[in-house]
């Protein structure tokens, strides 16, 4: 599998993962540098040419913090924990 491959596959599985957290909140995307953000899932931008695919998170502060998918290395929902 070549490098671009590769990086086309974890785009499709982040962006797998992280469409029905669509607009959900205490949602924690891990980087592969370590960072940690957790907030609400607000934007998720695949499709436009000459970009990164990204996804935007809204903190509990208000910011948004902007994450490109190849950076990133664990998504986790902490919503299914609640309600049971």
């Amino acid at each position: 599998m070549s490098r671009e491959d590769q990086a086309n596959v974890e785009i499709t599985k982040a962006l797998a993962a992280l469409q029905p957290l669509y607009g959900k909140d205490n949602v924690e995307i891990v980087t592969t540098d370590g960072r940690r953000v957790r907030g609400t899932v607000r934007s998720m931008k695949t499709t436009q040419a000459l970009t990164t695919p990204s996804v935007k998170i809204q903190c509990s502060d208000g910011q948004i913090i902007k994450i490109p998918f190849p950076t990133i290395a664990e998504i986790k929902d902490h919503n299914v924990a609640a309600g049971g």
